[in-house]
Formats: C-alpha cells, structure tokens, sequence
C-alpha cells in the first residue's frame, strides 16, 4: 500500500503520541525496579486508577488542566513534554533517506526507525536524570536490532549480509567502548565511559551498521563536547564533574538514522566502514 507524505506523517504523528505516553511510563517506573506493565496507569499522588479518557496522550494533559482528575495533584509536564519529543522524532523518521536497514516501504521504515526510538528516548532520559544506562534496555536493544536486521534483510534477499554486518557493529561498539573505559581508568584512576555506554554503543551498532555506528559516535562526541565546553565555561559544571554520555549517543544514534550520509561527509569518511 502506498501512502501520501501528508498520510505518513499523520500516522507518525499519532504513533509518536502513543509511544511517548508508554516510554514515560518506562523512564518512571524502570530506574525504581517497578513493573513497566502492572499495575496499570495510576496517579502517583493519590494512587486512583486512571480511566482510558485520562491517558490520552497529550489531550488528556491539556483537558485535565495539568492535574489529576481525582485529587487535583499537578502532573509533571514532563508527560506532555515526552509525548511531543516522541512524535516531533517520529516526524524526522519520514524524512527521505532516512533509515538504516536497506530499501524498504516508507511505512515499514518507519515503525523500524519508531523501533530504534523505543529503545533511545528512555535510556537517554533515564541516563539524563540517574547517571545509570538500565542494562536490561540495552541488552534487549541489541537483540531486538540484530533480529530485525536478518528479518528486513531477508526481504531484500540479503539477510546473512545485514546481520553480518549489523553484529559486528555491535561487537565493536560494545568492545571500543570498553577498551576506552579501560584505558582512562588506567591513565586517570577513573573510568572515562561506563560499561552502560559500552551497551549502548553496541545497540547502536546493532540497529544502524558501521557505517550509522561511526555517523552515531561521531556526533555523539561532537554533541558532548560542546555541552561539556559550555557547562565548564558557564560554571554549571566543575573541571571534572563527569555527566552522562547516554544522551549524546542516543541523539547521534537519531541523527545517524535519518541522515547518515549527508552527517558521514561533514565528521568522518563513512565510505571505509562498510554497510
């Protein structure tokens, strides 16, 4: 079937909307150890379970006023917000050249790049606010791309080259990063990347290739130093006040997605990593 771009987008729209208002139930519940699933939606101040008609992504926000219908407590803007990140990215993943998995139909490119996201939004919210990379997203993560990677290639008639390619990527991340890891805490006495972002780089690698990995660290490191340049001069961080990476992969693991290529020639020379 054949969709419009006014229709995609729509459907973007709509699906980023809806996974944004799971993925805020997963960066609240996950770094407290609580079931992503069980209970069901409920207010954290008074405890009511929440009806259908209070969890409409984003509506039900602006409808209620920013408060829970049964206690009046404020909810956090941060649902809304969350939600509104989640469908603006949904948008960016119908640009043209987006993706990272071969040739495929507009709408299956989508929901694999809606996949990826899935997977990013919480870990760099989570990492953002606890310093701490869940293990068991990031594990998934991997599987959950390299599965992907063979069933998408099988369409193409290329499984076997897109796993391939997409497993050692994520090997590479996961050893790079480590090695790093390894090296700094030798040189410095600390450990200049946790084992958390040796995991996420191999997600990364797992979803986007060599080629999206380099595109993704490349950015990453970009995007980092600027901020760590910025937080120093500004004061708002110490000489060696660490932050979290997480964030800054996720976001080059986004960029990567949607724009490898044009993002490739500008930081690195992708051509030499393979698919």
């Amino acid at each position: 079937m054949s969709l419009s771009p006014p229709m995609l987008v729509l459907i973007a729209t709509l699906l980023g909307l809806c996974v944004g208002s799971f993925l805020n139930v997963v960066v609240w519940r996950l770094p407290r150890d609580e079931s992503v699933v069980w209970p069901g939606s409920h207010c954290p101040h008074c405890g009511h379970d929440l009806p259908w008609f209070h969890n409409i992504p984003l509506l039900s926000w602006l409808l209620l006023r920013g408060r829970c219908g049964f206690c009046s407590a404020p909810i956090s803007v941060q649902y809304p917000a969350v939600e509104l990140l989640s469908a603006g990215l949904w948008v960016l993943l119908t640009l043209p050249g987006a993706g990272r998995m071969g040739e495929l139909p507009p709408l299956l490119n989508l929901l694999a790049g809606g996949m990826l996201l899935s997977w990013l939004l919480p870990l760099a919210l989570i990492d953002a606010r606890t310093m701490r990379l869940p293990e068991p997203l990031c594990r998934w993560g991997v599987v959950s791309g390299l599965l992907l990677s063979a069933a998408l290639g099988a369409l193409q008639g290329q499984a076997a080259e897109l796993l391939l390619w997409h497993a050692t990527a994520a090997a590479i991340g996961l050893l790079a990063f480590e090695s790093i890891s390894a090296g700094a805490e030798r040189l410095l006495g600390m450990p200049a990347l946790g084992l958390g972002d040796a995991k996420l780089a191999a997600l990364l690698g797992a979803w986007l290739g060599l080629k999206g990995l380099g595109v993704a660290i490349a950015s990453a490191v970009l995007l980092g130093a600027l901020f760590g340049v910025a937080g120093r001069l500004s004061g708002r961080l110490g000489p060696r006040q660490p932050f979290p990476f997480g964030p800054f992969l996720a976001a080059g693991g986004v960029l990567s997605w949607i724009a490898a290529d044009p993002i490739g020639k500008l930081l690195i020379q992708p051509d030499r990593l393979g698919v």
